[in-house]
């Protein structure tokens, strides 16, 4: 499938999401993914809102590129923090990289500074949009472009997920979208800073996340791997285009697959 195509695919599904499941909300980490579809919601969907997490560990080179965000499109994306007294206390406890201590420890880190501020930001939407993609991780192969996420009772729509990540910088590249400096330097996916290095050539793309772990169990608890879950999910097929189909009649057959796996 041609790179148009794909665009044209993510197009229709955010229409559906913008005029079905307002109020939708995008969750933009900045990555290069997040990117892509920051571009697109910006110029093409004003009515899905956004929201970034700050965990208070972030890079300067993350910081950055919000502020060229704001400079480029016009708009600022309301930041979520972590609990203050839920840092304080882990740190009071653990110490400030106690993340690197055990797989148990960096996972409450993650919690604390990204799981419940999630939460606050999804709270009263209908649904939420991920730049996930399937080939990023092996926790990430079985998730599906649309699906209900009970944790937290509305509709998870990833509407990249079977782009390739030469998709990805093409799109960027195409329509000169902004990017993370840190891309530049061999950073592939950027976290928090103590927990995000560069990789080196052949490398997995995430293997600069908490890489003293196995890629097994390497995920913060926003996105849970799905082959350890009873969730009933569903995929939107690929090309929504039926021969002789109105673009009334594909919108409506969108959201009839996105409704049939919401209840």
């Amino acid at each position: 499938m041609s790179l148009d195509q794909k665009i044209a695919n993510v197009r229709t599904l955010l229409g559906t999401v913008q005029a079905d499941y307002a109020p939708a909300v995008f969750a933009n980490s900045f990555g290069a993914e997040d990117m892509v579809l920051t571009d697109i919601i910006a110029r093409y969907y004003p009515g899905i809102e956004m929201f970034t997490l700050d965990t208070g560990r972030l890079p300067e080179e993350t910081y950055s590129l919000m502020k060229e965000v704001t400079e480029r499109y016009g708009i600022r994306v309301p930041v979520y923090f972590p609990e203050a007294a839920a840092v304080e206390a882990f740190v009071a406890q653990n110490g400030p990289n106690a993340f690197y201590d055990s797989v148990e420890l960096r996972k409450t880190c993650c919690h604390i500074r990204k799981v419940e501020p999630l939460k606050r930001a999804l709270r009263g939407k209908r649904a939420w949009i991920t730049g996930l993609r399937r080939d990023q991780a092996p926790t990430r192969k079985d998730l599906t472009e649309t699906e209900f996420d009970a944790d937290n009772g509305l509709q998870k729509i990833s509407p990249l997920l079977d782009w390739s990540l030469a998709d990805v910088w093409a799109y960027l590249k195409q329509f000169d979208v902004p990017y993370n400096a840190l891309h530049d330097k061999g950073y592939a996916s950027i976290g928090c800073a103590p927990c995000t290095r560069a990789i080196t050539p052949g490398e997995d793309v995430r293997a600069g996340r908490w890489w003293w772990e196995n890629p097994e169990i390497k995920e913060c608890g926003l996105h849970p791997d799905k082959r350890h879950k009873n969730t009933v999910i569903s995929r939107l097929p690929a090309d929504l285009s039926v021969p002789g189909q109105s673009q009334g009649d594909k919108k409506k057959r969108v959201q009839a697959l996105i409704k049939s796996h919401g209840s």
